[in-house]
């Protein structure tokens, strides 16, 4: 047989054989490159990196908003989030304080390992700590992956180190292109008509010593011109001048805060000193509508930190009255008309699909409040405790809501243990970054689980601190399906009292804390609410507190000495490093051309 044939039982192929060869191999490639795509979708949104929207909100509560069970204020905005995203529902704050819970949401750690504990927060401008230099934030990794980086609104990281120009902690210093907005955090202070907040139980103090000095010095004076004593004229000069001066450099401090930090900026440049807060919300907006105008063709890195709902609730005229809630409800449903103006922006340049947005409050809401109203205090749902109280659940139980249309199905509720430090892993890994090496990063990457590619969050333990205090310990055992939560200290309340009425803010340690011997322990999948206590009796009791410590020690190895920004001479004013935008001590201007 001549021609196509081969001999009977030769090794070689015939044509046709290798042809059918060829068209089964073919067709197994092309079913399994249709696999590949039916498993890793690839579509407009995730052909290219996403354009990054941040909006954070300043001491909101979990149940201030309607998609977290509030009826009372309207936030349909918020609420249209959630119906396009994903609702996180048990997202947690890595502080109940906005400084060093700030500090971790940009860079993925826990404040302590940045020594951003301390004096609770940045209390002045003109303070030598803040957000260390070498410190990674999103945005420094972004910026050298092509994404054009802003931040509008709130700070409160510090600005200086040693002169009032050299902006070590500026925003410009930790990777954002852009800044407009507030270095500092509003506070009753900034509005003229409030009383003040700062440090009431300390200038209280401090006047009564005023007065004990003025004393002593003409009893002095009196004394000697009298001869009832024979004092030195040198000493009484001395006690003279040190006594002006500490008092003077009180005084200073705290009789003009609203110029010291009351200010708003644009980049380096001061614009106002003391800031107009009638026009904040819409500058605020119309900023973010520009930033996100220009700079359209992508990618971007938005990070909208608004100034509401922080005391003392400042609510522009035509939004006054609109709520329930007095000014407290006003100012929610402001930031929700704000959050609304935004989205549509990205609605109008056709970027939604391209766009991760995320939304959440850096803490619980404040329950100590404003004077004058029962409503001036938000609410955090069932959960107890809040802002400034270490542990508890309702001052670090934040709403959280991430949206990226195709990507992040729509509509859903995740129960599971998520962190704001996880926004800096997420947003590391979608923009094209490497998550550094050489320290420790606690945020986990948060699409996995929106996607519902995992089960269960990569977070197994979680450490709820209050300033350098490990206030308590939260377990995610997947076995169960159960999330416990240990307590070795809670702040002490006031009986048939819920919060640090008396103080306004409540206490990390010594005599205003309860130190728990033993620890309580909760079942918060079933005690939300943290009410009941496991009997410490019990074996399990036993069980879980020794898994929960062992965590604890090996957390404690991972941490090491860093020098601390916010206690002592790091966190008291320095006239050195006060912004001013004209001579000092003669700070005032207005050069705000978008008023």
């Amino acid at each position: 047989m001549i021609g196509d044939s081969v001999v009977h039982g030769s090794s070689r192929p015939t044509r046709f054989a290798v042809s059918t060869a060829f068209s089964s191999n073919l067709m197994a490639i092309l079913q399994f490159l249709l696999l590949l795509f039916c498993l890793y979708p690839i579509n407009e949104a995730t052909a290219q990196k996403p354009n990054i929207l941040l909006l954070l909100v300043d001491d909101l509560g979990i149940g201030d908003i309607g998609c977290y069970g509030n009826n009372t204020i309207r936030t349909p905005n918020i609420d249209r989030l959630a119906r396009e995203g994903v609702k996180l529902t048990q997202h947690i704050a890595a502080a109940p304080l906005c400084t060093p819970s700030r500090s971790a949401f940009l860079t993925g750690r826990y404040p302590i390992r940045a020594g951003m504990t301390g004096g609770e927060v940045v209390y002045w401008n003109a303070v030598p700590g803040g957000l260390p230099a070498n410190e990674i934030t999103f945005a420094k990794i972004l910026k050298k992956q092509g994404y054009s980086t802003a931040i509008i609104g709130k700070w409160h990281l510090g600005v200086n180190c040693e002169s009032r120009n050299d902006f070590c902690h500026h925003p410009l210093n930790h990777g954002f292109d852009y800044f407009y907005g507030m270095p500092f955090t509003l506070f009753n202070d900034c509005e003229v008509s409030r009383s003040s907040e700062f440090h009431v139980d300390f200038k209280i103090a401090l006047w009564f010593y005023a007065q004990i000095f003025a004393i002593m010095l003409l009893t002095l004076v009196a004394g000697n011109l009298w001869r009832f004593v024979n004092v030195p004229w040198k000493i009484i000069f001395a006690f003279t001048l040190f006594g002006t001066v500490f008092f003077m450099y009180w005084y200073a401090a705290y009789a003009f805060k609203i110029y010291w930090d009351c200010i708003w900026m644009e980049n380096f440049e001061i614009i106002e000193q003391p800031m107009d807060l009638e026009e904040k919300a819409c500058q605020i907006v119309r900023e973010t509508k520009a930033f996100i105008n220009s700079n359209k063709d992508g990618p971007f890195l938005l990070f909208v930190s608004f100034l509401h709902i922080h005391t003392p609730h400042y609510t522009t005229k035509k939004m006054r009255g609109r709520s329930k809630h007095d000014l407290y409800g006003d100012n929610v449903e402001e930031v929700d008309w704000m959050i609304g103006e935004i989205l549509d922006a990205i609605d109008k340049e056709g970027l939604v699909n391209n766009t991760l947005t995320y939304f959440a409050s850096d803490h619980g809401a404040y329950l100590e409040g404003m004077a004058g109203s029962p409503h001036l205090k938000g609410s955090n749902g069932i959960y107890r405790g809040g802002k400034g109280m270490g542990g508890l659940e309702g001052g670090i139980r934040v709403p959280g809501i991430l949206r990226w249309p195709g990507v992040i199905p729509a509509n859903t509720a995740i129960d599971k243990p998520t962190s704001l430090m996880d926004i800096f892993t997420t947003v590391t890994k979608l923009g094209g970054g490497v998550l550094p090496q050489d320290r420790i990063i606690d945020g986990k990457d948060l699409i996995p689980l929106v996607q519902g590619l995992i089960p269960d969050s990569e977070h197994k333990f979680m450490f709820h601190y209050c300033d350098k205090y490990l206030h308590a310990v939260r377990w995610q055992q997947t076995a169960s399906d159960t999330i416990w939560k240990v307590h070795y200290i809670s702040p002490k309340f006031s009986p048939g009292e819920g919060a640090c009425y008396k103080t306004k803010i409540c206490q990390c340690s010594g005599d205003n804390v309860i130190y728990h011997v033993p620890p309580l322990l909760f079942n918060l999948s079933n005690d939300p609410s943290e009410n009941n206590p496991l009997p410490s009796d019990l074996p399990l009791y036993n069980e879980v507190l020794q898994t929960i410590e062992q965590a604890v020690a090996h957390h404690n190895s991972t941490l090491y000495p860093v020098p601390q920004q916010l206690y002592g001479i790091n966190n008291m004013w320095n006239p050195r490093l006060q912004l001013c935008c004209g001579t000092f001590p003669l700070c005032w201007c207005n050069k705000n051309k978008k008023n």
